[in-house]
């Protein structure tokens, strides 16, 4: 893990959930679709005093079905902090040795995250209760 890379926010309505971090000063980037867990996704970025996107990343999810993960965990938890994701430099060698170590991951080898990078999910069972997000990104 080099650092945290964004905190993920689940939520009913991602355009009434985004003015709170426009508010505060955080920049939003595209909307991202990801057919494979049925979500929309809007990143927002912070920037430092001279206008440089910082490291600093909020992630808004907005389910587009019901049966989407999103909504199942709405339905069952609220919105709120569904994730937090850290970045990684190779994830292929970490899900390798954390499946070595006995820890449950729920993707096995990565997938393809908003913007192309590559993400795997370690269960919150493994983690103390919290969903995270290996984030390997690629630029």
């Amino acid at each position: 893990m080099t650092r945290i890379d964004h905190i993920g926010i689940a939520t009913k309505d991602i355009e009434k959930a985004s003015n709170f971090w426009i508010q505060v000063g955080l920049e939003a980037g595209s909307d991202h679709i990801n057919e494979e867990q049925d979500v929309k996704i809007r990143m927002f970025y912070g920037r430092d005093k001279e206008g440089k996107k910082t490291h600093s990343k909020v992630e808004l999810i907005e389910a587009l079905s019901e049966s989407s993960p999103i909504a199942k965990f709405i339905d069952k938890k609220g919105v709120g902090i569904q994730q937090l994701a850290v970045s990684v430099d190779d994830i292929d060698l970490l899900i390798s040795n954390l499946i070595k170590a006995g820890v449950r991951m729920i993707n096995s080898e990565a997938t393809i995250g908003a913007g192309g990078h590559r993400i795997a999910f370690v269960h919150p069972e493994s983690t103390g209760g919290v969903l995270v997000e290996l984030v390997e990104r690629i630029n």
